[in-house]
């Protein structure tokens, strides 16, 4: 396993990661127990959750119950501003007031002390960003959280959020963490450009397009039962042709779809971590040997002439 500092920040994490939004949900405890074993038996060190994951808190309890022992092993996100079902006493979701409450119940389901990264999951129109900083800097000279990042942020507030940060001289963000795979890339046309100049790691999240680019959905076969694009016909339609091109690309190269969905993507300039769900152990060992496909140069030029990202300024 490769490791990189998430954007211009300390923070090391491994280049491929774990999305836990399956935790609590699709999978139990056991379930959880092995998907995040072999992730630390392969070398992944990085652990994404929210605390509206897994019906409302279920991600981040088995995630802490799998972790114990291991704590100085993994890096531990999370996020807050889901709808937790608090009710307006809390406060807006960016607030300091909902903030403070979020941090506090994510701590005792995880088990832990502190945080390493810790995101607003989306943007909160009802609070300056002024206001969201300044109560996650406290986070951050408490020793609750380690590091701040966002996620669905566009290109404009994750400036503002520099900004801000930087007139005020407090935490910044260190992390964006957005849509984003080889079928899906319209961050690039604004979010990975802002993030870049302001040394923001991006964590792409859907980095296999629920499950295109993992090799399982083929033309004229039926969607399997298990995946999340069981029923998503139309949707698997209009990007058949290009994952098509990809695995045509990647067989006629020795390689896999997921290693070009899953290094391909990691290649990209402003990319700091991978972060793909698994329901099983072998998933996991999969999409960490995807990992460690670096593409060369030529290499990244014709998967960007199969599925090339948006132009500059649209």
């Amino acid at each position: 396993m490769r490791y990189r500092s998430l954007g211009n920040s300390g923070l090391q994490v491994s280049v491929v990661g774990i999305g836990c939004n399956n935790f609590g949900g699709r999978l139990d405890a056991d379930g959880t127990r092995e998907v995040v074993h072999a992730a630390l038996d392969e070398g992944i060190t990085l652990f994404d959750t929210a605390d509206v994951y897994g019906n409302k808190g279920g991600s981040e309890q088995l995630l802490g119950e799998a972790v114990a022992g291991h704590r100085d092993q993994v890096v531990l996100a999370t996020k807050f501003a889901g709808d937790m079902g608090y009710g307006p006493a809390a406060g807006a979701r960016g607030g300091r007031a909902y903030i403070r409450r979020a941090i506090e119940e994510s701590l005792r389901r995880l088990r832990t002390d502190y945080v390493d990264l810790y995101q607003i999951h989306n943007p909160d129109p009802k609070t300056p960003i002024a206001e969201t900083l300044s109560a996650l800097d406290e986070l951050v000279k408490e020793g609750k959280v380690r590091y701040v990042g966002s996620s669905n942020f566009g290109g404009w507030r994750i400036a503002e959020a520099a900004h801000v940060a930087k007139e005020l001289g407090i935490t910044a963000f260190v992390s964006a963490q957005n849509h984003w795979s080889l079928l899906e890339r319209g961050a690039e046309a604004e979010v990975v450009p802002a993030a870049r100049h302001y040394g923001v790691g991006m964590l792409p999240y859907f980095p296999l397009a629920r499950g295109l680019l993992s090799g399982k959905v083929r033309r004229g076969e039926p969607i399997p039962s298990n995946s999340r694009l069981r029923d998503q016909d139309q949707w698997v339609a209009d990007r058949i042709d290009r994952t098509e091109s990809l695995r045509s690309w990647a067989e006629s190269h020795g390689r896999t779809l997921l290693e070009v969905g899953i290094g391909g993507l990691d290649a990209q300039p402003g990319c700091g971590s991978v972060i793909a769900g698994a329901m099983n152990a072998e998933q996991v060992k999969a999409n960490a040997a995807a990992g460690e496909w670096i593409p060369t140069a030529a290499e990244l030029a014709e998967l960007n002439e199969l599925v090339p990202p948006p132009k500059a300024g649209r």
